[in-house]
């Protein structure tokens, strides 16, 4: 949704405006008079650090002073602003909540600490803080916005709470964007944001809200479950496994996250296994990784399926089974009717001399994607080809399959030539083998040729004068009396 997307640009944005007020805060806070002249040094390279967006050296000189200097409330105080500069929410909490407990009349503190419990989505604790500074300064502008706020964010939460329970996530969605720009480090709101997008087929932004918790939670290995866990779902394998790591660097015994690691490793190993294999024309050892992926996982996300099952297909049409190539793009489309299988299943058909369900795949294609250059491709060859097989099928007079290999089309041959050599008829039946015997040296002729063969394949047969403009019976150049290699045929008539 653009809705959402916007609101997150707004969110980085609103983000950078926080953490520079923050900075404000700092630099223009008077500075702490230690007794030590160790912890005055390290407060005064820590401003200086932090005026120059040196977040990181800023906090060490802080570490150090609050060491040297554990009850200062201020020094707590500066070392909170910084970690909300590095984005440390939970850190600066405690730092406020230290701050407070050393001088429980610091204003400043108690309004810095609200604004994060709103932002974190602790509303009840932020409504707390904000009437704490109220009581003291009512016309205190910050701390009524802050205090509004709270009041609009548990009306929202009220009416989220009615659309999800009624299963109407369109609306729930646009409350909980305005919820998350009151509350944008809320976690619970981003996991509901994200299940209602999965509910309206929006995966990209439900991916996006789970992978923003991993950021706002510590050690986020639920997060990195649900967020591998849903990328399976998809059929992302490589993203699946990816996020699974990040779970086990932080828990290798994950009790959830181990054992689906072990599965998404086994399962990758075996496609990419069947990609290189296909990648070096071994389609057999492809076929054979693919239909073991297929039991890996005996609740197989049907997208992981439509994957396997799609290269499944290719391999076996690469291979030259059309059978087996179509009987798995099939059962790929009924997942997914998605264009590049349609256009596998019809080059499969091809394979098979099925043109009239190639060419209903291929219009298929076609309506789906107009401009579909494959299909057009393919819709017009297949065309050619099943005009071509009401005249003369070069495959079918030598009896192999298109995808036949030299070696099984010259064989065929020579059987076939022997079988219908004129000289072993008499009579009426030696014209008959003659003309058969033409047809089978036309199709050995085309068949062991890679040229005129890429031309039949595509539906132009090259000794077909018509195909040719013009030309003799045979084409140019063709005598049927005389092969390459083998010399000339000698009859005898009697």
């Amino acid at each position: 949704m653009k809705v959402a997307v916007d609101i997150q640009g707004r969110f980085k944005m609103d983000t950078f405006t926080f953490m520079l007020s923050w900075i404000s805060i700092f630099v223009s806070y008077p500075g702490v008079n230690s007794g030590s002249a160790d912890v005055q040094k390290h407060l005064d390279m820590g401003r200086v650090h932090l005026e120059n967006r040196q977040f990181s050296d800023a906090l060490t000189h802080f570490h150090a002073a609050v060491d040297g200097d554990p009850n200062n409330y201020q020094t707590y105080f500066k070392r909170a602003l910084v970690f909300l500069a590095l984005g440390k929410y939970n850190q600066a909490l405690k730092d406020f909540d230290k701050v407070i407990e050393l001088k429980s009349d610091f204003s400043n503190a108690i309004l810095q600490r609200a604004n994060l419990l709103l932002k974190q989505g602790q509303l009840d604790q932020a409504h707390i803080d904000f009437e704490n500074v109220l009581r003291k300064e009512e016309n205190n502008h910050e701390a009524l916005q802050g205090y509004q706020s709270v009041s609009e964010a548990w009306k929202i939460k009220d009416e989220v709470k009615y659309y999800y329970d009624m299963n109407d996530c369109g609306n729930a969605v646009e409350k909980l964007n305005s919820l998350i720009e009151i509350s944008p480090w809320d976690p619970s709101l981003r996991h509901q944001r994200s299940e209602c997008f999965l509910s309206l087929g929006d995966s990209a932004h439900a991916i996006s809200d789970l992978r923003f918790t991993t950021r706002l939670v510590m050690d986020d290995t639920d997060g990195y479950y649900r967020l591998s866990s849903l990328q399976y779902q998809l059929g992302e394998l490589e993203e699946s496994l990816r996020e699974i790591r990040e779970c086990l660097k932080l828990d290798p015994e994950h009790k959830l996250c181990f054992p689906l690691y072990k599965t998404l490793k086994k399962l990758d190993k075996l496609y990419q296994d069947a990609v290189k294999s296909g990648e070096s024309e071994q389609y057999g050892e492809c076929v054979t990784d693919l239909k073991k992926a297929l039991k890996v996982d005996p609740k197989l996300p049907n997208q992981i399926e439509f994957k396997l099952r799609h290269k499944l297909c290719w391999c076996h049409l690469k291979g030259g089974d059309g059978s087996l190539a179509v009987d798995h793009c099939t059962k790929a489309i009924g997942i997914n009717e998605n264009p590049d299988v349609l256009c596998d299943r019809a080059e499969s058909y091809l394979l098979n001399d099925l043109f009239d369900l190639a060419i209903h795949d291929y219009k298929r294609v076609l309506e789906l994607e107009e401009e579909n250059r494959r299909a057009r491709d393919g819709l017009s060859r297949a065309q050619k080809l099943q005009k071509q097989s009401k005249k003369r099928d070069y495959y079918k007079i030598l009896g192999v399959s298109r995808s036949a290999k030299k070696g099984e089309i010259v064989k065929a041959y020579r059987k076939l030539a022997q079988k219908w050599h004129p000289d072993n008829f008499q009579g009426d039946e030696q014209k008959a083998a003659q003309e058969k015997f033409i047809d089978i040296a036309a199709a050995k002729e085309v068949l062991t040729n890679p040229e005129k063969r890429a031309k039949f394949d595509n539906g132009e047969d090259p000794l077909d004068p018509e195909s040719q403009n013009g030309g003799g019976h045979h084409g140019q150049g063709f005598n049927p009396f005389f092969f390459q290699n083998s010399g000339p045929f000698h009859f005898k008539f009697n």
